[in-house]
């Protein structure tokens, strides 16, 4: 484990501009990686193993957390689906990299905070008005809803689970540059090094 933080936890309702925000900072940072996640989802077209997520199946997927390298995880009942927190990945990037982007979930928190001493960031929308017009504007295809359903999980996370990162960062509509400048100038304040 590193003497100092080297991991950041960037997370976000889906639509809120999370992956858009750690994509530029790796741009501008390319000393800095994002941690790659595991999922029992398959692969969509273009996606690389080991490099959007490690793809397993789900036996693989429970073998590894019964070891401990799948410390927190979270089950998404309507897709069937799991994700987590893949350690063998991060472990590896520490020793690597001077500051990995993690993306994990409310229920990992803890976890990171005390094993990685990791800085923990939610990225939030301007207004929810504006995110519901983001989210349909992005996904036409759902249903009503669907989109009911991604909503009442959004207003859930930024009330009930955005309070419990260290800093949030609204990142409006044409408004990233402004938002990636927001996380940068929170990096240098907690010490972390990105050149």
């Amino acid at each position: 484990m590193a003497d100092h933080s080297q991991v950041v936890v960037i997370a976000g309702p889906s639509g809120s501009g999370k992956n858009a925000i750690i994509d530029e900072l790796l741009r501008r940072y390319p000393r800095c990686v994002r941690a790659v996640t595991a999922t029992t989802r398959a692969p969509r077209p273009g996606e690389q193993d080991g490099a959007d997520y490690y793809f397993f199946t789900q036996k693989k997927f429970q073998a590894e957390m019964a070891t401990g390298n799948i410390p927190e995880h979270r089950f998404v009942p309507s897709l069937g689906t799991y994700y987590g927190f893949y350690l063998p990945d991060l472990e590896k990037k520490i020793q690597e990299h001077p500051t990995v982007f993690a993306q994990v979930d409310v229920q990992a928190l803890p976890f990171v905070k005390e094993r990685y001493h990791a800085t923990t960031i939610f990225i939030m929308p301007e207004s929810l008005e504006q995110f519901r017009d983001r989210l349909r504007a992005r996904n036409p295809e759902w249903s009503t809803a669907e989109f009911n359903a991604r909503m009442q999980i959004t207003q859930r996370e930024l009330t009930l689970d955005a309070p419990q990162y260290d800093y949030r960062v609204v990142n409006a509509d044409g408004g990233l540059d402004r938002a990636v400048g927001e996380v940068v100038a929170i990096l240098h304040k907690e010490g972390y090094t990105l050149d």
